[in-house]
């Protein structure tokens, strides 16, 4: 696809990064030289300096032979212009990135009205991911798919954990669980396990289960189960604001930023929580309002390093859940041995709601991506497929078909009822159907089949 990307952000370098490795043709088009440059000279992009929402700098950028047009810069306004220009210009398909609360509530209404293809706020999914780990602690993460029937959960096993030293093959039988496991993460490397796997301590663990189910398995695995009952978080953003309209009602959050204007914000608009106008890298203050005794602890200020060490220093203060935000994503790998519980990235999320659009779109036959989560960054994916009538994958029981390696079937969802496939299940037309495989970039689910 020819795609043009308006804004050499975080989140534009990451979408230019992903999605030339898809094989598509990109053009970067920002203000700044210096980032055109910089971007332009580690991807294989082509870049445009210019003002994204003017008509001159889009037809240069080739907006008349363009697929599609992404604008994430840093403003809503503008990145809506854009999409309004590139439409009337181009025909185009169009996304805006667009994170104001404000703007929350005119979702639909923007959709329609100017044609959008997609609208992606990464402030909000982050907070429903946020939402999700509070009310289910014991993951490290936790995806959803089938709108919500089935989740994708992600833990890691605890050294007196009955599953240390058993075998995959005789956990189903002994602990008596409807769930699948699907990847493990171990010293760096990956595996989608059989039979004969061993598992050990501090294995980072992913299993496909209904909501039901995964609570049982953890508590046979002796995991706490209990959502959490209150929460600090450090700072006001957009994130905080999302969060504090899914939870507060239900959880007892207390907010703590040094901005007097957020913090008029938001106790404007949620009179149930508590907010503290205050220096969140305070230590003294942290400890007077209770971090060793909450049952989580969210880190959101807009420094990565910030961030970082109040999670370091919440740990130290044996506070519960562990929440940090991170935006850099080049910063997995040493966030992987700070051993931090849960790390979210909006700049990932956001590039993988647009890669899940654009593999849709370049649908071959017998099936289309509904979802696509990063299960093990750039090393396993899990993939929804809803598959249509005549795809090959429904054309024997799944034990007969010759699957490429790396990859496992993980769930079927018919009718509304999860089914974790065995070799004698058949997918049919109109099932949903999720796959997890180290194949990346599948973008139909004939694919998962040998030539």
């Amino acid at each position: 696809m020819n795609i043009i990307i308006v804004g050499c952000s975080r989140v534009g370098e990451t979408l230019a990064s992903e999605l030339v490795n898809e094989d598509n043709n990109i053009t970067m088009i920002d203000l700044s030289s210096e980032k055109i440059k910089d971007i332009t000279s580690r991807y294989d992009v082509m870049g445009i300096v210019g003002n994204g929402a003017t008509h001159q700098t889009q037809v240069e950028a080739g907006i008349d032979e363009a697929d599609l047009l992404i604008a994430v810069t840093d403003s809503d306004e503008l990145n809506l212009l854009c999409c309004m220009i590139a439409k009337k210009t181009g025909d185009c398909r169009v996304i805006a990135r667009v994170v104001s609360p404000e703007y929350n509530t005119e979702s639909d209404y923007l959709k329609n009205e100017l044609g959008l293809e997609m609208i992606i706020n990464p402030e909000l999914e982050s907070a429903k991911e946020i939402s999700r780990i509070l009310r289910f602690p014991s993951a490290m993460k936790i995806e959803t798919f089938a709108d919500g029937q089935v989740e994708l959960l992600t833990f890691k096993l605890p050294e007196n954990s009955p599953m240390v030293g058993m075998w995959l093959k005789d956990v189903i039988t002994r602990l008596k669980v409807n769930v699948l496991i699907c990847t493990v993460e171990r010293d760096n490397e990956a595996y989608i396990p059989n039979g004969n796997f061993v598992f050990k301590g501090k294995d980072v663990i992913s299993i496909v289960a209904s909501h039901k189910d995964a609570y049982n398995f953890f508590k046979k695995i002796n995991y706490s189960t209990e959502s959490v009952k209150n929460a600090i978080i450090v700072g006001g953003g957009d994130i905080t604001h999302y969060l504090c309209d899914m939870l507060s009602t239900t959880v007892n959050l207390k907010i703590i930023d040094k901005n007097p204007a957020l913090c008029e914000e938001l106790a404007r608009d949620f009179k149930n929580i508590t907010v503290i106008n205050g220096d969140e890298t305070d230590q003294e203050l942290l400890i007077e309002e209770g971090i060793s005794g909450c049952d989580a602890f969210v880190s959101m200020s807009k420094s990565d390093e910030e961030n970082i060490l109040l999670s370091l220093f919440a740990k130290k203060s044996e506070s519960g859940k562990i929440i940090t935000k991170i935006n850099r994503t080049d910063y997995d790998d040493i966030i992987k041995h700070l051993d931090l519980d849960s790390s979210i990235y909006p700049k990932s999320i956001t590039s993988d709601m647009i890669l899940r659009y654009v593999r849709a779109t370049k649908n071959t036959f017998g099936s289309n991506v509904e979802t696509m989560y990063n299960v093990i960054k750039g090393k396993v994916e899990a993939s929804e497929f809803k598959v249509t009538e005549g795809s090959p994958i429904s054309s024997a029981p799944l034990m007969e078909l010759h699957l490429k390696k790396d990859v496992l079937v993980a769930a079927i969802l018919r009718e509304g009822e999860l089914i974790i496939p065995r070799g004698s299940d058949i997918i049919c037309p109109g099932d949903s159907v999720i796959i997890v495989t180290k194949i990346l970039a599948l973008r139909d689910i004939s694919d998962i089949l040998l030539d």
